[in-house]
């Protein structure tokens, strides 16, 4: 049960409080009488009027614009056009445009002229490995490294034809029952 003196007043800053000594003091704004401070009651009494209609334009403004999105999104739908399509469209227009930037024109334009630049350069590297590779397959150490391989060859190839050569462990030891394991 709720005692007789709680206060009631819900834009009171004691409500729902007993108050055996408290009254409902007024709060600057809460209640709108008090005026600020270097202003008339007319003054505020305008600007409150102003403020009044600039929200109201505002909210009326909003509405007008809720309107042409909701008749832009109808017009577009109807045309085939979709968000995907749009960002598409947008995204090769600036493409475009950045193609066709003089910035782009010269980044392109170094960029080609450093690939070619690279690719002289890789081709002369290139020549001289492969003059040095002959130079070295001619040389007295590689011409003796060459015969030694060839005669390890020759002895392994060899030895086969003839029977006396060098067998491979799986010939040396065949499976048993013809298992491949």
């Amino acid at each position: 049960m709720e005692s007789a003196n709680q206060d009631i007043n819900l834009n009171s800053p004691n409500k729902g409080l007993v108050s055996d000594s408290l009254t409902d003091v007024p709060v600057q704004g809460a209640t709108g009488t008090t005026v600020p401070v270097g202003l008339t009651e007319e003054e505020s009494e305008e600007l409150k009027n102003e403020l009044t209609k600039v929200e109201d334009e505002i909210v009326t403004l909003r509405q007008v614009l809720a309107a042409k999105e909701k008749t832009a999104y109808e017009l577009k739908r109807k045309l085939g056009l979709t968000p995907l399509n749009e960002l598409k469209q947008n995204f090769t227009k600036g493409w475009q445009d950045v193609q066709t930037s003089s910035a782009y024109k010269k980044t392109q334009e170094t960029l080609s002229q450093a690939g070619q630049k690279t690719s002289a350069a890789l081709t002369t590297v290139g020549s001289v490995i492969t003059r040095k590779f002959g130079d070295m397959r001619n040389s007295p150490s590689f011409k003796s490294f060459e015969d030694r391989v060839g005669t390890i060859k020759s002895k392994v190839i060899g030895g086969r034809e003839n029977g006396d050569g060098l067998q491979s462990p799986t010939e040396m030891n065949p499976t048993q029952d013809g298992a491949p394991f």
